[in-house]
């Protein structure tokens, strides 16, 4: 799928919407998460690219709310929402949080790619929404590419090749 014509762009701690034919794509996820939130009967998908897990890891006054799993998910569905995309409609598919470094003393706050995937996992359970598909970590990075109108997400992974969920 990735080279699918009408392709918008998601850049790292961003987030953006598509209709159905368009697809989403991002790249770069390392220890991020990309998530996409869809609804399917509508052919509304939106994709963020999550960096952290929480909004208190910011510089005081510095909140990028796509940047964190605890301000961006919340923000995504609100926009999903103002398009008409149904809460109770709403699914979600999900790859990165890999850990690209091992450390000798590898304490939490050096586990950025599974906290990240935990602290998506936590909000969007908070909104009742169920996670159809994921790949998460290990240590490789991946660009990732939702197709509203087949509802799959295609992962392409470096040094282990393609798959859809």
């Amino acid at each position: 799928m990735i080279g699918s014509q009408n392709v918008v762009k998601v850049g790292i701690a961003q987030m953006d919407l598509v209709h159905s034919p368009a697809t989403i794509r991002t790249s770069g996820l390392g220890s991020c998460v990309g998530v996409v939130i869809y609804d399917s009967t509508k052919g509304i998908a939106g994709l963020i690219h999550i960096m952290l897990p929480s909004s208190s890891l910011a510089k005081a006054g510095q909140v990028t709310t796509a940047k964190f799993a605890d301000t961006g998910i919340p923000a995504l569905i609100e926009q999903l929402k103002l398009t008409g995309a149904s809460p109770y409609r709403m699914k979600a598919k999900l790859a990165g949080g890999a850990q690209m470094f091992q450390f000798a003393n590898a304490n939490d706050t050096m586990r950025i790619g599974p906290r990240n995937v935990e602290a998506v996992l936590e909000e969007l359970k908070k909104y009742s929404i169920p996670v159809l598909g994921k790949d998460t970590g290990g240590n490789s990075g991946r660009t990732i590419e939702f197709n509203p109108e087949t509802c799959l997400l295609n992962i392409r992974t470096v040094n282990q090749g393609v798959k859809d969920i």
